[in-house]
């Protein structure tokens, strides 16, 4: 009988007869749908389905990484499909793989490897998975996963015990590995990736738990730094590039470049990106990679330079591993200035290949093969734009820093779409300039602007369908009349962009807006993760959906938070007036009210979009007119 090497993924269904006991069609209807989208992540993965037998599934893979993340996605699919079941009726599937030798015959495969794929899928908790040494071993460098390590196990008809891994499909890591020593080898004056040993280092780390500190003599203990979990896909952060024009005014173009990047990166399927925000902030600081890796969260860093001329730029990139700080790619970009838009083509195309992300070429072309302007001027003049605050959720209050910043940017942005009247990130920026002039009452004539910024929201929309700033700005504009609308602008936009901070921010206000405070606190918390840095500004959307919630003395807790670092931002100001009045407590109410007036004197009832369902009541009780 042939024998081979290969891996093996065993699955069965958690409580299969309490199911069938319960509801025979409607066991069966379910788990026909999810044998459907099993069989099809098997196929993704190069994997060929063996067999099944009620409700168990064993498939087999060449390759073991392809194995566990098929394993990964499974499970991360099924989770979506059971999250609007009743805990009673949700159908999960327990998981095993495995990597060992197996006889063949025909189709089938036996021996100790299937054993072994079967008894690991039994030790796994339902909707979890469970892998062996072997396996381990092979994917723990390779994988953005965290594993437990649940030891030795003796299982039913295997000889030895077999050493258990859990894979941690929470983020949390929960191993610290030995990592190897890598090596870089320099070769004609150059850095060559030649025998570089890759490494990747997780660290322990407990949610809302410090790590220890190292025992010290001093009477106050050190403060650890917060420390952000890896998630259960490559991440990666983008830090700001370095100017090397010698020119302090050519900032802005370094800076547009690295802002560039993150944008085109958040749109790959696969791949986590931190936020501009919170890579922004190690900007001109002496940080290491491994530590900036820990407090963000991310397996790996691109960090660069940029050096324009008159009609040429050369950018320099890297490619580093966080955890070990091992240099994973490295290239220098001379070119025509006219050419930046295909480096940076270049480099996402790179990192795609480097991190081994699956992404269809359809795909690749859709986003990156045509930018949103080939013309390099009105590309200039929207990054010049942007240093005055036009790009939307770029500073630490997502406005303008001033009304002239408002109008600066402006004057860029009108320049740019008359450079390229199709450059649809220029007309979303327009949208956002005019609306931030309504929002902070800078505006003459706010209904008129209003107005525009819809306008302009909707051409951008008409040439880019996937432009989530317009989604974003058309949801806003829909948050008053049309609640349920403004939630499919923004849940379009994080669709577009499933890395958008911001947009997760959007859909958490459209949502608590639209009276689902639950599903906007979750919102809130995805966006808090996308962008670390920022978590207490982010606290304002957490807030407002627990007084949404009835949850009053949480939601000042966090809004007095997040007012410490923001104390301008009237919608959190607003909500604490609800919390406060639904609490009996006029005092701080009123509190509220005189800091709203004194943010903005003309502050009008009229609002911009509704806050709670009990805000214009409780804002009048609390002197508000």
């Amino acid at each position: 009988m042939e024998r081979k090497l290969t891996a093996i993924l065993c699955a069965d269904v958690y409580g299969y007869s309490r199911l069938m006991g319960e509801d025979e069609e409607a066991t069966l209807r379910t788990l026909s749908a999810y044998r459907k989208i099993i069989d099809s992540l098997i196929e993704n993965h190069r994997g060929r389905f063996v067999n099944s037998a009620g409700d168990s599934v064993l498939a087999e893979f060449t390759s073991v990484v392809e194995a566990v993340n098929c394993a990964v996605e499974i499970q991360n699919a099924l989770k979506t499909e059971n999250a609007g079941a009743p805990s009673e009726r949700r159908m999960e599937f327990r998981i095993g793989v495995n990597s060992g030798d197996v006889m063949v015959e025909g189709e089938q495969i036996y021996g100790d490897g299937v054993n072994v794929a079967a008894r690991l899928e039994s030790l796994a908790e339902p909707g979890g998975i469970c892998i062996s040494g072997t396996v381990h071993e092979q994917v723990r460098y390779k994988l953005a996963l965290t594993y437990e390590d649940i030891g030795e196990q003796t299982v039913k008809n295997i000889a030895h015990p077999v050493q258990v891994w859990r894979v941690r499909l929470d983020g949390f890591p929960v191993e610290r590995p030995r990592r190897p020593i890598g090596r870089l080898l320099k070769r004609g004056g150059g850095l060559s990736l030649a025998g570089v040993a890759i490494a990747i280092a997780t660290f322990v780390v407990v949610q809302h738990v410090s790590l220890k500190p190292p025992h010290t003599s001093a009477s106050i203990p050190q403060q650890q730094k917060p420390v952000s979990p890896l998630v259960n896909v490559p991440s990666i952060a983008v830090l700001p590039f370095s100017n090397l024009s010698g020119d302090p005014q050519q900032e802005y173009f370094s800076d547009g470049i690295s802002n560039q990047l993150i944008e085109d990166l958040s749109r790959l399927p696969g791949l986590f990106v931190i936020a501009r925000n919170s890579s922004f902030a190690y900007k001109g600081k002496a940080i290491g990679e491994q530590e900036i890796g820990r407090e963000l969260g991310v397996r790996y860093l691109l960090e660069g330079s940029v050096r324009k001329a008159p009609d040429r730029v050369r950018i320099g990139v890297e490619l580093a591993d966080a955890s070990s700080g091992t240099e994973m790619w490295t290239q220098r970009f001379d070119r025509p200035l006219k050419d930046v838009f295909a480096i940076q083509d270049e480099i996402v195309g790179k990192i795609v290949t480097t991190l081994g992300l699956i992404v269809k070429l359809d795909r690749l072309n859709r986003w990156f093969g045509a930018p949103s302007t080939n013309n390099l001027e009105a590309f200039d003049s929207l990054l010049r734009a942007s240093e005055h605050g036009a790009s939307p959720g770029q500073s630490g209050t997502q406005t303008p820093w001033t009304k002239d910043d408002d109008m600066i940017a402006r004057y860029w942005l009108e320049r740019a779409i008359a450079l390229d009247p199709n450059f649809s990130q220029a007309y979303s920026f327009l949208a956002w300039a005019y609306w931030w002039g309504v929002w902070n009452q800078w505006s003459s004539n706010p209904q008129a602007d209003t107005q525009h910024a819809r306008d302009l929201a909707q051409k951008a929309l008409a040439l880019d369908d996937s432009n989530g700033d317009a989604l974003r700005m058309l949801a806003y504009l829909d948050f008053t009349d049309r609640p349920e609308q403004a939630v499919a602008y923004a849940q379009h936009a994080v669709a577009a962009n499933p890395n958008s901070a911001i947009g997760y921010d959007t859909l958490s206000d459209a949502l608590n807006n639209a009276e689902s405070p639950e599903e906007a606190l979750a919102a809130a918390e995805k966006a808090t993760r996308l962008d670390p840095v920022r978590k207490d500004y982010y606290a304002y959307a957490v807030g407002d959906a627990l007084v949404s919630m009835g949850r009053y003395e949480d939601g000042i807790r966090v809004l007095k938070k997040h007012l410490a670092a923001y104390p301008d931002n009237l919608v959190a100001h607003e909500f604490l007036i609800v919390a406060y009045e639904e609490l009996g407590r006029e005092r701080g109410a009123r509190a509220e009210a005189a800091e709203v007036m004194r943010i903005s004197p003309n502050f009008s009832l009229a609002p911009l979009h509704r806050q709670h369902p009990r805000w214009e009541a409780d804002a009048r009780k609390a002197g508000l007119k």
